[in-house]
């Protein structure tokens, strides 16, 4: 017979609050986007050529620019030296494609430059794939879910060491993605790609777009202090 894991009320709460507020996020940074979508920019250059622009003025010329399939697929290869820009972005010309295609840029000075975090990130992501697809199905092996009796604290123990390199990754992408979103910022007002109020409505989308990254990051922490509770009870009873 499986034995049920009861989940504390307590942290089973802040878990769907987070899921909640991350629902909400995601809603708002759409909306975002669409809304920005729709303002011009003074310039009327396309992202790709926001982009372009972005990486000559930093002196980056082995990285190429170029367009994905998918909405809000924007996102910097630094394996291939590649800024992936979606449709709408790559395109568009408007605040909201501007925004993006800078941000995705500011990764790709970031990795130029060798900023410290954005390696640490990099170094990290072979280790948190293989944590990632494994941590869930090691815990519940610990947990005895799978009718293992009452689980194995040496498992579980593995397994929450495992989720606690994915959060450790989470809580590293807040400072690369917030520094790549400032070098973007920067750059679109010194470069006058944008008005005062272009530059506003830049930040205020890249913000949102941050803000998914923070609730990411906060949930993985809600959940490994919930494992490791768990296993605090075990050893404790």
């Amino acid at each position: 017979m499986v034995k049920t894991i009861k989940m504390p009320p307590g942290i089973l709460g802040i878990s769907i609050l987070f899921m909640v507020i991350g629902m909400i996020v995601q809603f708002r940074l759409k909306s975002k986007f669409s809304e920005y979508g729709k303002v011009p920019t003074s310039s009327r250059l396309s992202g790709k050529e926001i982009a372009e622009k972005m990486l000559k003025d930093n002196g980056i010329y082995d990285v190429q620019v170029i367009s994905v399939p998918g909405f809000l697929s924007d996102h910097y290869d630094p394996a291939k030296k590649t800024v992936n820009l979606s449709p709408d972005v790559h395109d568009g010309r408007n605040v909201s494609a501007a925004a993006i295609a800078a941000h995705e840029c500011g990764h790709a000075v970031q990795h130029a430059t060798s900023y410290s975090m954005l390696s640490l990130r990099s170094a990290l992501v072979p280790v948190t794939q293989v944590s990632t697809n494994l941590s869930q199905w090691v815990i519940l092996a610990g947990l005895g879910i799978f009718g293992f009796g009452g689980g194995s604290q040496t498992i579980l123990l593995i397994g929450i060491l495992l989720f606690a390199v994915s959060t450790l990754f989470t809580l590293i992408t807040l400072p690369v993605e917030f520094d790549a979103s400032s070098r973007a910022l920067k750059w679109l007002e010194h470069s006058n790609m944008t008005t005062t109020t272009e530059h506003d409505q830049a930040k205020d989308a890249l913000k949102w777009a941050a803000l998914t990254y923070v609730i990411a990051a906060l949930s993985s922490v809600a959940m490994l202090l919930y494992y490791i509770m768990i296993y605090s009870n075990r050893n404790r009873n």
